[in-house]
């Protein structure tokens, strides 16, 4: 396993596709929470903006996670280690916004 720690790069790290897909999702989530605010005006209010204000902070963790890790890249065990809460950060972001457009689309929140 060390070779494998010592082996990687910056360029092939998964940190490397987590940072700008997590900044774009956070785009997504503002776009979101933008359309969302013009629509409560005709169809009265809902909670999707909240919800997709927190997936937004929890695309943010995962940039942040991502960005440390790819940083301290000289540091192989701890940047391994952040890229992996990085990843699963990511994910529970992804199963969110998920989440929030299917109950959305339900009418459900």
């Amino acid at each position: 396993m060390s070779n494998r720690i010592a082996l990687r790069t910056r360029s092939d790290s998964l940190s490397s596709h987590i940072l700008p897909v997590s900044g774009t999702m956070i785009g997504v989530c503002t776009t979101l929470i933008g359309l969302v605010k013009l629509a409560t005006a005709k169809h009265g209010t809902s909670h999707v903006d909240e919800y997709a204000a927190l997936v937004a902070v929890t695309f943010l963790a995962s940039a942040m996670a991502s960005y440390l890790s790819i940083r301290w890249s000289d540091r192989a065990r701890l940047s391994l280690r952040i890229e992996r809460m990085a990843d699963v950060i990511f994910l529970g972001g992804l199963i969110g916004i998920t989440l929030v457009a299917t109950l959305f689309a339900y009418e459900v929140i």
